[in-house]
């Protein structure tokens, strides 16, 4: 079992950076796809970025691609995501979570373990 906590959302001003971190404490981490999500307020959770077991493969959402960075560092059991070139629209709590034994990446929904969130505020 894994428990994911997210840190390092906060405000920010368009055009800016953030780097979020998620911790993970369990024994499977290094086995385990990992992803981040983020939803806005009223609308669904979507996919932003993953990240194979191993780090050799990544994925990104068409809406973040060049912005953004999904990372992890295995002997900390820590997932992180740069964010770069901020816009209003990537405003939303952001999630992690994990896909117990997945190869990854994976950019659907169907991943075992998510953090608690961490909100990320773009303003104009």
């Amino acid at each position: 079992q894994l428990h994911l906590r997210e840190s390092g959302g906060g405000l920010v001003q368009a055009g800016g950076s953030l780097r979020l971190s998620c911790a993970a404490s369990g024994r499977t981490f290094s086995a385990s796809a990992m992803g981040w999500f983020r939803q806005a307020p009223g609308k669904e959770r979507e996919f932003v970025a993953g990240i194979s077991y191993s780090g050799d493969r990544t994925d990104y959402a068409d809406s973040v691609k060049g912005r953004f960075t999904i990372s992890r560092d295995n002997d900390k059991n820590t997932v992180y995501l740069q964010m770069n070139s901020l816009k209003p629209e990537d405003t939303g709590v952001y999630y992690c979570a994990a896909d117990e034994y997945g190869w990854g990446p994976s950019s659907t929904l169907k991943y075992d373990y998510w953090g608690q969130g961490t909100q990320v505020t773009v303003s104009s």
